[in-house]
């Protein structure tokens, strides 16, 4: 059993924020930091990656869908990702780090204090890439859940923090550190005994001129623009993301 678990998803590269994520105290404290997927399609992707091995034992890694991407991608195959910035990102792994990605599990499941055991994924703990929402329906989420046992599952890939109940299951969503949708700030989730969602506030600004100035990426000051200095809102994110939500439930 662990007694706290800092929750780190989605983070895209974004050093900066990833940095300013791991100097929170209770993230320094936490007897586990579990890496919800998608960790390095963004400008820093090699950066980011070997930051993340500091964390050592620590670590606990899940695969996200633009994790198998960026592996895809660098064994000469394609991508559905709309981002540019993916096919750049995979040219920039060093081989070590593309095994990394290769052999990192769909899902890991911990027993956490005040909590039980946990599941945590990426997108759902049958995949890693459909969409489930807030205010997605119950049979959408039976249908995202079915078999599944544990009382507390905490997925990312939709990039917005929540928390909410399906049929007694807790949802735990700890949003992006490096992409938000919504507001401005990296977002985490800090679990045992309780759940809490967090956000770590940084110096947007200065991180878009540490992104444009160690960053390759040719198209990099506006990328850092969009997804770093000017998130766009949840709401227009849940308009993008709801007709992929629907699911088979829906039909």
């Amino acid at each position: 059993m662990v007694s706290s678990v800092a929750v780190l998803s989605d983070i895209h590269g974004v050093l900066p924020a990833l940095d300013a994520v791991l100097a929170e105290p209770d993230v320094a404290s936490a007897d586990a930091v579990v890496l919800c997927g998608d960790l390095a399609a963004g400008p820093l992707p090699r950066q980011t990656l070997d930051r993340l091995l500091e964390l050592g034992e620590r670590a606990v890694w899940v695969r996200g869908n633009a994790d198998r991407e960026l592996v895809d991608l660098a064994g000469g195959g394609t991508t559905e990702i709309p981002d540019p910035i993916a096919p750049w990102a995979a040219r920039e792994l060093r081989p070590d780090q593309v095994t990394l990605l290769a052999g990192l599990p769909l899902s890991v499941t911990l027993d956490v204090d005040g909590l039980g055991e946990v599941l945590f994924c990426h997108a759902t703990p049958r995949d890693d890439e459909e969409v489930v929402l807030v205010d997605s329906p119950l049979p959408r989420w039976a249908e995202v859940l079915d078999g599944v046992t544990v009382e507390t599952v905490v997925c990312g890939h939709t990039h917005m923090p929540f928390t909410r109940l399906a049929d007694r299951t807790r949802i735990v969503n700890p949003g992006s550190v490096g992409m938000p949708y919504g507001t401005t700030g990296a977002h985490w989730a800090l679990l045992g005994p309780g759940v809490q969602l967090r956000r770590t506030p940084y110096d947007a600004a200065k991180a878009c001129e540490v992104l444009a100035a160690e960053s390759g990426y040719a198209e990099i000051a506006e990328w850092a623009d969009y997804f770093v200095r000017n998130p766009v809102s949840d709401a227009e994110a849940l308009r993008v993301f709801s007709p992929r939500a629907r699911g088979t439930s829906a039909t």
